[in-house]
């Protein structure tokens, strides 16, 4: 990724991890990030789907379970080259290939059958975390189950207190 992309600070429950966001490859999914995180709006959201040995997905729910709205959905930047590797954040979605809103997950492994290729559209890398991937496999290693109809729920709250702008890498 190239210098200059904005670095973003989570301060969360289980400890503190920064993100880089590549505004290069990724333009859209970026400005749909970054404005998130500029509104506050992950402040008080979970991690609501933790999946061992796959992801950790938040940025859509506070921590009663209740769905925060967000904005218009956004265009799939699957095609951009990036891959769904080990500690890269991707745009989370519905079947619709284009219904990214707010919600983004990090990848715990090299999740290949998520990347863009032919048959299958994929799911848009738009960063990485640069600083605390133990803080996303501590996560990754809390006690699911079902809450409020959905699998795979921390039974423990993992609370993003504050999610900010830093600087740029």
């Amino acid at each position: 990724m190239a210098n200059e992309n904005p670095l973003v600070r989570f301060e969360t429950s289980h400890g503190d991890f920064t993100v880089e966001v590549d505004v290069e490859s990724a333009p859209a999914s970026a400005e749909n990030f970054l404005r998130y995180v500029d509104e506050g709006f992950y402040d008080g959201t979970i991690f609501h789907r933790v999946i061992p040995g796959f992801m950790v997905q938040g940025g859509g729910f506070d921590a009663a379970m209740a769905h925060k709205a967000g904005h218009a959905p956004i265009r799939n930047e699957a095609q951009n080259g990036l891959k769904n590797l080990r500690g890269t954040l991707a745009m989370a979605r519905t079947n619709d290939l284009h219904s990214a809103t707010s919600q983004f997950f990090v990848n715990l492994v090299d999740n290949d059958f998520l990347n863009n290729r032919p048959g299958n559209f994929g799911y848009a890398v738009f960063g990485r975390v640069a600083a605390g991937i133990d803080v996303i496999d501590r996560i990754a290693k809390v006690k699911t189950g079902r809450r409020h109809g959905h699998d795979d729920v921390p039974a423990e709250t993992v609370l993003v207190n504050v999610a900010r702008r830093t600087g740029a890498a």
